[in-house]
């Protein structure tokens, strides 16, 4: 039905939503701060004054409902609603950011600047250039958390009122919600707006299952609310007669969760088990709080049988996010499962605002230490300031600590370190300190040693192991499950690289010297053409780990004399490179397919259904007569081959064979001499960055025998390894084993 205009209701109808605004905001406003907000509400009134909504009626209706869910449902204070009234002003009017600086001040500007850059993101681009817009969305969190928190209200009201968008616009809004912002409000403790999204999400992506769903839930809501009362009716007289001061609230579970339930557990609406949650919401003082929780515990299991799988202790210890609550399930009237929620006022407030609550608290305890949401934020901040992998995998990264459940892990001192769940030893080193990383060797869990791939489970105490010689290599990216710990390994890896190229530069200028040719910018560039690279990095880098071998120089000298070849190479164009090594990066030449976790190469064929080529993400299927075949990931028969034979899927990635280390084992045989072994291992450890993985050495009246295990590049890194190795005084001889 098309809209109405009648400006005089519309004029009123703007007055009331204001008031209604001012009304209740969760911050107390002073009267310097309501003439502030008049003032901002004014301003957005008449800047808006000529736009209207795609629904018909007044843009600014959409500026108040910001600013209402900033003030009500966020909880943030004065400032925080002038901007996101203010929020669409530039963006969308004639008035500039210096008419905001002239009327609003330096903060109010820069976090409308900061809503401005992100507010236009184009729905019609490619992934990476979105992935690329929401990083720069959240470089704003290094200027003023607010302006996400603000950004995030605004997509909640954009949400609320997308009926009047075009289909496919509504399920690319919606996806991106679900992919980032529902993630977000999770993670800044916005669990009511969390729950709204995801609903809302859903509504757009999957409108059938949704529609559903919420008829079934009216269906039973009778039924549910005298359910939910016979319950509650239960308990009521036990905690008053304690003495207690309550509210008991009873509600269906999100319509997002529910079916999340009915995918995870493939099951029914009917068959999903805890549809109901009842939260208990107490008066307590500061010192009897924690054992108010598990006394309302106790009274509530003295009248049901708690399920002992599902008690969820985040009194004790918190969340990240800030989130404190004491979850448990119990065996309901009539045979039914219901989730019980035990929390304080003051816990309750935390988990329905969220960060503004937490502050809120937190400048009445002074002696609070950093809090996990504080501290998450200053970690997040600090991977995007030092983050320089592509768009997609800096998003990919990020979203690992956002809906990540958590781990609770004790240092050797016993403090308490919170990790995302399934994170290994090498996570928590990273956790404690870079430099803790980047030597880590390994771990004692439980004071049991362990390898830095080892996953740790909550309540393990965890000891990093470090060596001055241990550095980070590629493997590293396949342990590390946190963002912090993967960006850390990322940035070492290019630095790594960068001084092997720089090596390089100068090993490759030494060995065309000797064949009398000189390493100027034709040259350059007919190498990088002769062995099919794309930069001059990648040449230097190859020629610095020794996959250029003298024999493909000489072949290169070969073909660069022959006459016939230089008539066509003066027709080609040759492209320009560029001398900058600290400028450039190795670019992926993926050539080789690796098997399993240990890397094996084994034979295969690629399947013609999905027509895999090297770079994509794939597995391999062991087939019954055709050996392994390897097919993408999202090949059309994944789902079916990984649901039915999940046994013979068999786990498969490209690589750039030139940055893959091979195992050689040393077999090293001389006189006993003071110190050998120091002087074995610290030439394996200069020697052209090759790392020791096992080391196993006997003397015995005056002579020495034994194996070292080493990783090596290539057949030309390990030859110059052992002609090191036998320079050593008292080393009588160096030779290969292989294994049988």
């Amino acid at each position: 039905m098309p809209y109405k205009i009648n400006i005089e209701e519309e004029n009123k109808e703007i007055a009331i939503r204001y008031k209604d605004l001012l009304k209740g905001a969760y911050q107390t406003l002073s009267d310097k701060d309501k003439k502030a907000i008049r003032k901002a509400f004014d301003f957005a009134v008449e800047a808006h004054s000529n736009q209207r909504r795609k629904t018909g009626e007044p843009y600014i209706y959409h500026s108040i409902a910001v600013a209402k869910i900033v003030a009500y449902e966020i909880g943030l204070g004065a400032v925080s609603i002038i901007a996101a009234l203010l929020h669409d002003v530039v963006e969308d009017t004639k008035y500039t950011l210096d008419d905001i600086q002239q009327n609003f001040g330096d903060t109010v500007t820069k976090i409308v600047d900061g809503l401005t850059k992100i507010s236009n993101l184009n729905q019609d681009i490619d992934t990476s250039v979105q992935a690329e817009n929401f990083r720069k969305m959240l470089l704003t969190l290094n200027e003023d958390v607010r302006v996400i928190l603000i950004k995030i209200a605004d997509r909640y009201h954009n949400m609320l009122t997308m009926d009047a968008m075009a289909p496919h616009k509504q399920l690319k809004i919606a996806s991106e919600t679900l992919y980032i912002y529902a993630p977000l409000a999770h993670r800044l403790g916005l669990f009511n707006i969390k729950s709204e999204l995801e609903d809302l999400g859903l509504k757009y992506t999957e409108p059938d299952v949704y529609n559903d769903i919420v008829n079934k839930i009216q269906e039973s809501k009778e039924k549910q609310n005298e359910y939910i009362k016979s319950f509650t009716d239960i308990i009521k007289n036990s905690l008053e007669n304690e003495g207690f001061e309550f509210t008991i609230k009873g509600r269906t579970k999100s319509i997002f969760s529910i079916r999340k339930k009915m995918l995870k557990q493939e099951v029914s609406f009917d068959e999903v088990y805890d549809k109901f949650a009842i939260r208990i919401i107490y008066k307590s003082k500061d010192k009897s709080e924690k054992f108010d929780a598990w006394k309302i515990y106790s009274i509530v299991t003295d009248h049901f049988q708690p399920n002992p799988a599902r008690l969820r202790d985040w009194i004790t210890q918190p969340k990240s996010t800030g989130y404190e609550s004491l979850h448990t399930t119990v065996m309901g009237p009539k045979g039914h499962w219901v989730e019980v929620q035990i929390r304080s006022n003051r816990m309750d407030e935390i988990a329905e605002k969220g960060y503004a609550a937490h502050f809120k608290y937190k400048q009445v305890d002074s002696k609070e230490t950093e809090s996990g949401l504080e501290g998450w934020l200053n970690r997040l901040r600090e991977s995007l300031e030092n983050n320089e992998s592509s768009a997609i995998d800096f998003l990919e990264d990020f979203k690992l600590n956002l809906y990540a459940k958590e781990i609770y892990v004790f240092t050797p001192n016993g403090d308490l370190k919170s990790l995302p769940k399934d994170s290994t030893a090498l996570d928590f080193a990273f956790a404690i300190h870079t430099q803790v990383g980047f030597h880590c060797r390994g771990a004692r869990v439980n004071r049991k040693l362990v390898p830095i791939s080892y996953v740790l489970n909550s309540g393990d105490q965890v000891e990093i192991i470090t060596s001055p010689n241990q550095k980070p290599n590629a493997r590293w990216l396949d342990i590390a499950q946190t963002a912090r710990a993967r960006a850390r390994i990322k940035s070492a890896l290019k630095e790594d690289q960068k001084q092997i190229a720089l090596d390089g530069k100068e090993i490759l200028t030494r060995k065309l010297r000797h064949l009398r040719i000189t390493l100027d910018e034709n040259t350059l560039n007919e190498l990088v053409n002769f062995f099919k690279l794309k930069t001059s990095f990648d040449l230097y880098y190859r020629a610095g780990v020794g996959s250029i071998e003298n024999t493909m120089l000489k072949a290169f000298v070969a073909q660069k004399s022959n006459p016939i070849i230089n008539f066509f190479k003066r027709k080609i164009k040759k492209p320009k490179i560029s001398e900058h090594i600290d400028q450039e990066e190795i670019s992926t030449k993926y050539d080789l397919l690796v098997f399993g976790n240990e890397e094996e190469h084994l034979d295969y064929s690629l399947a013609k259904c999905c027509s895999p080529i090297p770079g994509d993400k794939v597995f391999g299927f062991i087939t019954v007569n055709e050996g392994i075949k390897i097919h993408r990931n999202d090949c059309p028969n994944a789902v079916s081959m990984q649901a039915k034979f999940v046994y013979r899927v068999i786990k498969a990635k490209w690589i750039d064979s030139t940055q893959e280390d091979f195992t050689a084992i040393l077999k090293i045989f001389g006189n006993d001499n003071v110190g050998m072994v120091n002087n074995i291992t610290r030439i394996i450890s200069n020697n052209m960055n090759v790392n020791i993985q096992s080391i196993n050495i006997e003397g015995h009246q005056g002579v020495f025998e034994g194996n070292v295990t080493v990783k090596v590049k290539n057949k030309t890194q390990l030859t110059k390894l052992i002609d090191s190795i036998k320079r050593i005084e008292g080393v009588e001889k160096v030779t290969r084993i292989y294994k049988h």
